[in-house]
């Protein structure tokens, strides 16, 4: 079993490497990058199986460790934090208190049991997560976020901080622009056609850090499940809304390109007489307009929830008076829009602001993220409070696709369309 998974483990670095060089090649095309991190994806998975495999064979023979035993190397050792996060986080703060020794099982090598913080101290004045407890704290994080886990996820490999590639350069659908340029002909036998050629953008994007600070009294320190449930609580939820506000309203200025920022927005102006602050049926009808056709089956609303009790009162308008509309009807009974679902977020601004309502195709945003170092821990005392800062890391970045709304191939003048639909002030 151990051959088979250094087999798979070699598999992998290999595709590491031809990710990697595909990144790197000038006319690299998004699709090759992407199926390409999906056969990375796969052989992941295998790996993982191999190793709980590995490790529940060996489990059962396994002596119990002291704490400060050297770290003995294995494809995943079950019994290594067996309490979790809790205890891990716990040895990290006894490596820091004056004359604390610190246990091996947080060096990423064995050596000898030192004290103080002169050893196995990390290049960030901390220790690396296990790949375990990386998985928690992401796991977590995602679980959280309502907008990252919809977005489109190329995770980079152990050697690349950012992704380098060719977008389409695709402005309007009329003939001789669909895909910049390509153009297909009716000929006659015999006959010739002018030759095309699609047209590029480059698309790069390199890896932002998004770090979270969290204080732990002494008191807390002392309790192992406590610590992990609270710590772990408080990364997920401020994490989550860090990133999902960031890929919603994100600058491009050391963070994401938000899809609200970026150059494929398309802002719907309020009806005549509209009053402040407010939503009606013909917003909505607008948007869905907007929206690529062929994008539709994936859009997701994203919406202020003050936003709410107007979306289930609105009115159609019937001659001199109105009734109720039908897509308040469908919002109270199923909680959706043309049947895509409508989630409140509280990264949307506040009603009558641009972007209080959002219509989006989360596929066509591009995020990549550092999956193997993720999350780093870092600890230093605050000695006047009685507590200890835990510092984590999570390297992520992303835009949307395009960066322009298209010119339908047949449609009025001005009329564009998107997969970043949003509602103008009011």
């Amino acid at each position: 079993m151990i051959n088979l998974l250094k087999a798979l483990l070699a598999k992998l670095d290999a595709l590491y490497a031809e990710a990697k060089a595909l990144n790197e090649k000038p006319d690299a095309i998004l699709e090759e990058i992407q199926a390409k991190q999906d056969e990375i994806k796969v052989m992941k998975a295998k790996i993982e199986a191999q190793k709980e495999l590995d490790a529940q064979a060996a489990i059962d023979n396994t002596p119990a460790e002291p704490i400060i035993a050297p770290v003995v190397t294995s494809p995943r050792d079950a019994k290594k934090w067996k309490g979790g996060l809790g205890e891990f986080l716990q040895a990290v703060a006894g490596a820091y208190k004056p004359g604390g020794q610190i246990d091996n099982r947080l060096l990423t090598t064995p050596q000898a049991a030192a004290s103080g913080m002169g050893v196995g101290i990390g290049a960030d004045g901390g220790f690396m997560l296990d790949g375990d407890l990386i998985e928690e704290l992401q796991k977590g994080m995602l679980s959280e976020a309502s907008v990252a886990p919809l977005i489109r996820m190329v995770p980079l490999g152990p050697n690349s901080n950012s992704l380098k590639t060719w977008g389409v350069d695709e402005t309007a659908r009329a003939d001789g622009s669909r895909w910049g340029g390509v153009q297909a002909y009716w000929a006659a036998e015999a006959a010739t056609v002018t030759a095309s050629k699609p047209s590029w953008r480059k698309l790069e994007i390199e890896l932002e850090k998004l770090m979270a600070i969290c204080y732990a009294t002494d008191e807390l320190l002392n309790d192992a499940t406590a610590l992990r449930a609270i710590i772990s609580l408080a990364y997920a939820e401020e994490m989550a809304y860090k990133l999902d506000d960031a890929i919603i309203n994100g600058s491009g200025i050391g963070q994401p390109v938000g899809m609200l920022t970026g150059g494929a927005l398309i802002s719907i102006t309020k009806e005549t007489g509209q009053p402040n602050d407010t939503v009606v049926h013909e917003n909505i009808q607008k948007m869905w307009n907007r929206m690529i056709a062929r994008n539709r089956k994936n859009a997701v609303w994203y919406i202020n929830q003050e936003l709410e009790p107007q979306l289930e009162n609105m009115v159609l308008p019937i001659g001199t008076g109105g009734a109720i509309s039908p897509l308040a009807k469908e919002f109270i009974e199923k909680r959706t829009l043309y049947n895509r679902p409508v989630i409140a977020h509280e990264s949307c601004a506040k009603p009558g602001d641009v972007g209080d309502i959002l219509l989006t195709d989360p596929k066509q945003y591009l995020g990549i993220d550092k999956e193997n170092v993720q999350a780093t821990e870092s600890i230093h005392v605050r000695f006047l409070y009685d507590e200890m800062a835990f510092r984590f890391i999570y390297r992520f970045n992303g835009a949307p696709y395009r960066n322009s709304a298209i010119t339908p191939a047949k449609g009025s003048s001005g009329y564009t369309l998107s997969s970043f639909v949003t509602l103008g002030a009011r």
